[in-house]
């Protein structure tokens, strides 16, 4: 028999409070966010706030500057991510039932849909303050790591977005009756912990080749080349995984049970990947151009 990693008895919900009534509570998924966001602001007001990194040693942008940006960068990352969940993957069921929508609470948040909020926020806020629009980019890109770190590190401990079955020995027992769902296992159910791969590869990882190019090779001299590098780095990533990543339940049926969104003969893509080779793109077509510009 194949060993099986337990699920770490972990709660979700950190504590919570009752008042008048209503119970509040304060979760991983919560805190994570709050973290990884002051994290990753501490790491680019310290990248602002050192000359040498920039063109000419000056920096784009103001440590003030920053924290106006932060209010901007935020509201990409909800509402572009809570948009994309519902146009990517749940476009039919949110047209039946638009006010859900608007109930962030139960849930439904897309990195692609974030990732591309947080783009038009620094865009707009670029053109309103008269700023680099590459360099504010390059900026940005720095400071997401440790939020995606977090954020999947959160993904696992409330055992969700977990990997398809697996009889390898780091295969986790994940409790939900969801994850145990594996019509052709008997007994435990062990399945790819997708989510600790995606914090390695797209938070440590990524964060620190990151943190290398501006500190140590110069690049926020090369307008675009930081903001490239994360884009095609964390959809070569995100690609990778997905073939071991449980694809969303609505995309699974007898007919697909690898839940591809594009499939012919059998092989095809999950919308997961679809989604990340046009940032794949993106970011090579600004790494090109910036290396052309050096």
């Amino acid at each position: 028999m194949n060993a099986i990693l337990s699920f770490p008895d972990i709660s979700p919900e950190i504590f919570s409070v009752t008042l008048f009534g209503t119970v509040f509570a304060l979760r991983w998924y919560a805190l994570a966010y709050i973290v990884g966001i002051l994290l990753g602001w501490r790491l680019v007001v310290a990248a602002a706030r050192t000359p040498r990194l920039w063109r000419n040693d000056q920096p784009v942008m103001t440590p003030g500057k920053i924290e106006d940006l932060l209010f901007w960068v935020i509201l990409g990352v909800i509402l572009g991510g809570r948009l994309g969940y519902v146009v990517f993957y749940q476009l039919g069921y949110y047209l039946s039932n638009p006010m859900r929508v608007l109930q962030l609470w139960e849930g439904g948040m897309s990195f692609h849909g974030g990732a591309i909020g947080v783009i038009l926020a620094a865009f707009f806020f670029t053109k309103r303050y008269k700023l680099e629009t590459l360099s504010v980019g390059d900026l940005v890109a720095l400071g997401l790591a440790p939020g995606l770190f977090l954020g999947r590190i959160a993904n696992f401990i409330n055992a969700e977005l977990w990997g398809r079955p697996t009889d390898l020995p780091w295969g986790v027992a994940f409790p939900t009756q969801a994850a145990q769902y594996c019509p052709d296992i008997v007994g435990l159910c062990a399945r790819h912990p997708s989510q600790l791969y995606e914090a390695l590869l797209e938070g440590l990882v990524l964060g620190a080749v990151l943190i290398w190019l501006v500190w140590r090779r110069g690049a926020f001299k090369l307008p675009g080349l930081v903001m490239g590098v994360f884009l095609a780095g964390y959809g070569t990533a995100r690609f990778m995984v997905e073939f071991v990543r449980q694809p969303d339940a609505q995309f699974v049926s007898d007919g697909n049970p690898l839940g591809l969104a594009l499939q012919s003969g059998g092989y095809g893509l999950t919308m997961g990947q679809l989604l990340c080779i046009p940032m794949v793109l993106v970011g090579l077509f600004f790494i090109l151009r910036a290396r052309r510009s050096a």
